[in-house]
């Protein structure tokens, strides 16, 4: 199929961009790498009016320390996250969950600000966003705004961002040198959406978990903060922690769902082992006889 016509505009600046989505009162839609977009516009499940092409805008590209953490612009593309140093030495967790992003073609074209805007529930970035704290950058022609990712995320493929807004950065806080990474997915195939999933962070000081940032992926209708394993977590000895226990925990912050490719109880057993498998093998601790 064919999609609707639209009209194409390539804003040269941020400001432009968001003229144009002001303007447009609600028929604009931002494209960047297009992987979802395009075949949904093929499709005709999306038919807007005005196609916004951010890749011509600088700002809105590339890794680069900020106080306090690391900022990537939302056209980056997944392949060039995969490729920083910079991700690779301060959040390595993150490229671990690119690798699992869509295939080695769609990551060429495929955006990290894309996918994190987008809230698929079973994609790694935005529960990577989620895990590690992120904080959302947005401008409109009314401002600039920033959201937690732990706020930005309301139902399936639905956010806090208005028609007429943009998102400009996605900024990660900084984590510990030695910080300890967890992720883990099932999916049917390679590339394929996971079944369940998990990815997080955790600080280690003097023997104890000093900061936790858990989070789960196709386990409910959003990305979802692992709250109550993380408050498990804090301030524990690690040989008083029992993996069990915490995922125990981990899954009552979780709403699995039945679909044609498994069911809810399935996320849910699936699910818990994963995360106590991965918790446990993170930490070196033992299986209890």
């Amino acid at each position: 199929m064919k999609p609707a016509p639209f009209d194409y505009v390539a804003p040269a600046s941020v400001e432009e961009a968001c003229r144009v989505l002001d303007e447009a009162g609600g028929g604009a839609t931002v494209i960047a790498g297009g992987q979802t977009l395009m075949p949904l516009l093929n499709l005709r499940m999306s038919q807007p009016f005005i196609l916004v092409d951010i890749n011509r805008i600088p700002e809105l590209s590339g890794i680069a320390r900020v106080d306090g953490g690391i900022r990537v612009g939302p056209a980056t593309k997944q392949r060039e996250g995969l490729e920083s140093a910079l991700l690779a030495s301060e959040l390595p967790v993150m490229v671990e969950a690119l690798r699992h992003v869509g295939h080695h073609q769609t990551r060429n074209r495929g955006t990290i600000g894309g996918s994190v805007a987008l809230g698929e529930p079973a994609a790694e970035m935005p529960a990577t966003a989620v895990a590690l704290g992120a904080t959302i950058e947005i401008a409109s022609v009314r401002g600039t705004r920033s959201v937690p990712a732990r706020e930005f995320y309301l139902g399936p493929y639905m956010t806090v961002l208005e028609p007429d807004e943009l998102v400009t950065g996605i900024v990660y806080p900084t984590w510990p040198a030695d910080h300890v990474t967890l992720f883990r997915e099932v999916a049917q195939r390679p590339g394929d959406f996971a079944l369940t999933g998990m990815v997080g962070a955790l600080a280690v000081e003097n023997g104890k978990v000093a900061r936790a940032g858990l989070a789960w992926f196709g386990m409910g209708p959003t990305p979802i903060a692992a709250q109550a394993a993380e408050a498990a977590l804090l301030d524990q000895s690690l040989d008083a922690i029992d993996p069990r226990a915490v995922a125990q925990a981990a899954l009552s912050d979780t709403a699995p769902f039945d679909d044609h490719h498994a069911s809810a109880e399935y996320r849910r057993l699936v699910g818990g082992r994963i995360f106590e498998s991965t918790l446990r093998d993170a930490l070196n601790l033992r299986e209890a006889a």
